[in-house]
C-alpha cells in the first residue's frame, strides 16, 4: 500500500507539498513550498505540518520557486535531517532564494510586531530567519537529470526537464511495495512550449499515477508574438507620457525572460533609449546564475550566445542592488523601465514603485505572471480602482497591461498535450496545484478529451494507492482554521470597538472629521480585509 497525502497546492496554487508513505514506513516529501495569497491562505505556513519532520527520509524538490521550496528552512528548523535531492541549478537558485526569503520573513515579523505593539499586543516571531535558511542549505544534494537514482531501498527516482524555469524538473518515481512496482509521476510546474531560454518539457509516456499541475488549467495564453507586441506598446505608451514602466516580476525566470526580450528589442532597434533598472538584489543574483548555466539553454538562446551577445545584458541595463540606488529611481524624472519583485506585488521593492507610479495616469504597469487570489497583483488585474500599498489606498490610474503570453506555465491546451502522452499507459490522474475552478475544469477536459480517470484532491486528503484501485481517505483536519476563526473573531471585536469609538467622536456637536478619524476608518477597512473571504 502506498499513501500520498496532499499537504499543499490542493485547491490552491501555492504551498506545494506531498507526503508519500509506503508499507515499510518510509516517508518521502515532494516539494515543500510556501503558501502565498492573503491571510486566509498564509496561516498554513505556521500551522502543524500534519507529519513529523524528523521522520521524513528524503525531500525531492521539483524547482526553486518559493511556492515549491519556501518552507524548507522551517522543515529543517523543525527537525528534518534527510537529503533534499534536486537539480544542480535548483541548488544554486535555492541558495539565494531561501536566504532572501528568510530576510523577508524577518522584516515582515518586525513590521507586524511594531504594528501589534501600537495596539498593546504581543510581538511575533518570523516563520524562519536568515540563519535558519543558511542552516537548511547543507541538506541540498544536486543530481543530474535523466539518470535513475536510488532514493531509499525499494524507491528510485529520475528528474526530467519540466521546461518551466532553469533547473525545473518533472519527477518520475518507482516504488516497490508488497511485491509490486508502482510508477508515480509528479509534473512539478510544466512550462509552455517554445519558451525563452529553457528547453521544452520532456515527454513522458508511462505511469500508473500522474499528479499534474493546473495553474492555467482553465485558460489559454495569448500568442507569444501578440504578447511581445503588447510589451512594446506598454513601453511606448509610458515613454510618450514621459512616465515609467513598472514590471512586477518573479526573480527567477520571468525577470530573465523580460531582460532577454528587451535585449531583442535593443538589437533590432525598437527599444526607446531609456534606462532599464533591474531593482531586485535577488533577481540580480539569479541572473548571474542564469549566465553561468548556459548548458541548460535552448537552441535559440545558445544562438544569441554564439553570435557574441550576452542574452542578459545591454548598454542601458542598470543593476540597483542597494536601497539607496532603488530609492533614487523614483527621484529621477522621466521614463524608465523598472523590473522589481515580488511578482504578485505582495512584498519587496515593487511596492515602493507602485506607491510612486500606480496613481500616475501616463504610467504603465505590466503584469507578466500569475497573480494568486488575495494578492495586490490580483486586485490590480481584477480592475480595482484603489489598492492598499503600505497601509495607504493608492488609486490605480496607470494603464495596466496583463500579458499572459509570457507565463512560464503551460496553458490548458499545452497541459492536455503533455498529459496526452500517457494515454497508452492509462494512469489515474490527480489534478493539483491550481485554484479550485482551474483544477476542476482541467480534470473534466482530461476525462472527456483523453479518456483518463481524473480526480481533484482536497487539502490534506490522503490517497491510498493499491493495485487497480484508489481509496480516498478522509481529509485530515487542519489545526489552522480554528486559529483563523479565533483571529477573525478578535478582529471583529476590534472593529466593533473602533466603530463605537468613532461614532462617539462624530456624535459630538460641531465635530468635523479630521485626520485621526480618517486614520481610524482606514484601520477599520484594513481589519475588514482580514475577515472577509479572499
Amino acid at each position: 500500500m502506498i499513501k500520498i497525502t496532499c499537504m499543499g497546492a490542493a485547491g490552491t496554487v501555492t504551498g506545494s507539498n506531498y507526503l508519500i508513505e509506503d508499507s515499510r514506513g518510509k516517508k518521502i516529501l515532494v516539494d515543500c513550498g510556501l503558501f502565498q495569497g492573503g491571510k486566509q491562505t498564509e496561516w498554513r505556513n505556521s500551522a502543524d505540518w500534519g507529519f513529523n519532520p524528523r521522520e521524513i527520509d528524503t525531500l525531492l524538490l521539483t524547482h526553486a520557486h518559493i511556492d515549491h521550496s519556501g518552507r524548507i528552512p522551517k522543515l529543517v528548523k523543525d527537525g528534518f535531517r534527510g537529503k533534499i535531492i534536486t537539480s544542480p541549478p535548483t541548488v544554486e537558485l535555492c541558495e539565494v532564494m531561501l536566504l532572501d526569503s528568510g530576510h523577508v520573513q524577518e522584516m515582515e515579523a518586525e513590521w507586524q510586531t511594531r504594528k501589534n505593539k501600537r495596539k498593546s499586543k504581543k510581538g511575533i516571531q518570523p516563520l524562519y530567519t536568515v540563519e535558519d535558511a543558511q542552516a537548511s542549505l547543507q541538506y541540498l544534494s544536486p543530481v543530474e537529470r535523466d539518470q535513475v537514482i536510488d532514493i531509499e531501498p525499494g524507491v528510485k527516482a529520475r528528474f526530467r526537464n519540466a521546461g518551466h524555469i532553469l533547473g525545473s524538473s518533472i519527477i518520475e518515481m518507482w516504488i516497490e511495495d508488497a511485491g509490486a512496482e508502482t510508477k508515480i509521476v509528479f509534473s512539478g510546474d510544466i512550462g509552455k512550449n517554445r519558451q525563452l531560454i529553457v528547453k521544452d518539457p520532456f515527454e513522458i509516456t508511462d505511469a500508473d499515477y500522474l499528479f499534474i499541475e493546473s495553474t492555467y488549467g482553465n485558460r489559454l495564453h495569448r500568442s507569444f508574438e501578440d504578447s511581445t507586441a503588447e510589451l512594446l506598446d506598454a513601453i511606448k505608451y509610458a515613454v510618450s507620457n514621459n512616465e515609467k514602466i513598472i514590471i512586477p516580476a518573479f526573480a527567477v525566470e520571468r525577470t530573465q525572460e523580460i531582460i532577454y526580450l528587451l535585449g531583442e528589442f535593443y538589437r533590432n532597434g525598437s527599444l526607446p533609449d531609456i534606462p532599464i533598472y533591474l531593482d531586485s538584489p535577488l533577481a540580480i543574483k539569479a541572473t548571474e546564475i542564469f549566465r553561468k548555466n548556459k548548458r541548460y539553454y535552448d537552441e535559440e538562446a545558445m544562438e544569441i550566445v554564439n553570435q557574441g551577445f550576452d542574452p542578459f545584458d545591454m548598454p542601458n541595463l542598470r543593476f540597483t542592488p542597494s536601497t539607496e540606488e532603488s530609492m533614487a529611481i523614483n527621484q529621477r524624472a522621466g521614463s524608465a523601465i523598472v523590473i522589481a519583485g515580488s511578482g504578485m506585488c505582495t512584498a519587496g521593492r515593487i511596492k515602493h514603485h507602485l506607491k510612486h507610479n500606480l496613481w500616475r495616469s501616463g504610467a504603465s504597469v505590466v503584469i507578466v505572471g500569475f497573480q494568486a487570489m488575495g494578492t495586490t497583483g490580483r486586485r490590480i488585474v481584477d480592475g480595482e480602482k484603489r489598492v492598499r500599498v503600505f497601509r495607504e489606498d493608492v488609486a490605480v490610474a496607470a494603464k495596466v497591461f496583463t500579458i499572459g503570453g509570457f507565463s512560464a506555465h503551460a496553458d490548458q491546451k499545452e497541459l492536455l498535450e503533455w498529459a496526452g502522452n500517457f494515454t497508452e499507459s492509462h494512469p489515474r490522474v490527480f489534478v493539483i496545484h491550481g485554484e479550485a475552478t482551474a483544477s476542476e475544469i482541467l480534470a473534466e477536459k482530461i476525462r472527456t478529451d483523453l479518456n483518463l480517470e481524473a480526480y481533484v484532491p482536497r487539502m490534506r486528503e490522503s490517497l491510498i494507492l493499491e493495485p487497480k484501485k484508489v481509496t480516498h481517505a478522509m481529509a485530515r483536519e487542519e489545526a489552522g482554521p480554528e486559529d483563523m476563526n479565533q483571529i477573525m473573531r478578535a478582529n471583529v471585536i476590534n472593529i466593533e470597538k473602533e466603530l463605537e469609538e468613532l461614532k462617539k467622536r462624530l456624535a459630538k456637536k460641531d465635530k468635523e472629521i479630521n485626520e485621526v478619524d480618517i486614520d481610524r476608518l482606514k484601520y477599520i477597512e484594513e481589519e475588514f480585509r482580514m475577515v472577509l473571504p479572499e
